[in-house]
């Protein structure tokens, strides 16, 4: 192909495939193309196709052409050769005004009286769109200086800050629509009454056969009192349960079987059972756990509530033995 008319037409024509095929098949927030890979094979075959229609038709011509008598064919090439030098004749006009520049037959009109060494001097002006450019800069100091220094605006610091805060309120909405992306750290004690019975009921299903429907304690220890073998608390228990108990104990990692939001839900509604106290539960086992959160009232009180177990427990062994 000779005209460069025919490559910007192919280019068009698979720009705009590009586009509507993206604007047709619309799959959300995610990418197009990424998502139905078989929409680039449609617009490499539109392509294609555009590229055969230009090649058909200058092979076409190209019969015509030939099919010409003399007459005809120098007409033809006098006026292709006419359309070819006024091809981007507007842009040539204004690149040339932009330039400013006078031809060579007019430079003795703008010669100047400097003269060394045969050396004369131009009178040129300068060029438009070096002045224009000047002009701009002028008008955008005046703007910038009014809206940064006389109104306040906000500068590049306030913008970022204000960019992270709606960054921040995004990320917190995306993470309350998106509940499974909760892990350890992040996740939180569960009071919903419709979370708490979903965790009750995993519970009874997968847990009650080694922990008792009450969470009394079975072959796994008790679960109703305050002493953790592993920690309390809502990360302590989410992460054993995520992540199974101690090797060899039998308490094997649900993080495969259980979504993290529906692992936050049985966390959530073991922790719910502390101080039910069920009938015929085992005896504590672990070490007590005091939330390092808790006021300093909270965590004396649990500490002299222990040291009263173990006195009792000390005093029952003495009167047994």
């Amino acid at each position: 192909m000779k005209n460069t008319y025919a490559y910007l037409r192919i280019a068009l024509v698979t720009i705009l495939a590009y586009f509507v095929l993206d604007w047709v098949v619309d799959t959300g927030t995610e990418y197009t193309y990424a998502e139905h890979p078989i929409l680039w094979g449609v617009v490499v075959f539109v392509f294609l196709f555009a590229m055969a229609i230009e090649y058909s038709v200058e092979a076409l011509n190209s019969i015509l052409y030939r099919a010409m008598d003399e007459e005809k064919r120098a007409k033809y090439d006098a006026a292709t050769a006419e359309a070819k030098a006024n091809q981007f004749a507007g842009l040539k006009r204004i690149y040339k005004k932009l330039l400013g520049s006078r031809p060579i037959e007019e430079e003795g009109e703008i010669i100047l009286d400097h003269n060394y060494d045969g050396i004369k001097e131009l009178d040129n002006k300068l060029p438009p769109w070096w002045l224009y450019g000047f002009y701009v800069t002028i008008i955008f100091g005046v703007i910038y200086m009014a809206k940064y220094h006389i109104f306040q605006g906000a500068d590049q610091a306030t913008e970022f800050e204000i960019q992270m805060e709606e960054a921040r309120i995004a990320v917190e909405a995306y993470k309350a629509q998106a509940k499974d992306l909760v892990d350890a750290s992040t996740v939180v004690m569960l009071t919903n009454a419709a979370d708490l019975s979903a965790g009750k009921n995993r519970f009874e299903k997968n847990c009650a056969v080694c922990h008792k429907p009450d969470g009394g304690g079975l072959t796994g220890p008790n679960l109703t009192d305050e002493y953790w073998i592993l920690g309390g608390g809502i990360s302590n228990v989410f992460t054993t349960i995520s992540k199974g108990g101690r090797p060899g104990k039998g308490m094997v990692n649900w993080n495969r079987t259980f979504t993290p939001n529906e692992i936050a839900q049985l966390a959530s509604y073991v922790l719910s059972m502390q101080g039910s106290n069920p009938p015929d539960a085992l005896p504590a086992d672990g070490e007590l756990w005091v939330d390092p959160n808790a006021g300093s009232e909270a965590v004396e009180s649990e500490l002299e509530a222990s040291e009263v177990i173990n006195d009792s427990t000390a005093t029952a062994g003495i009167s047994m033995n």
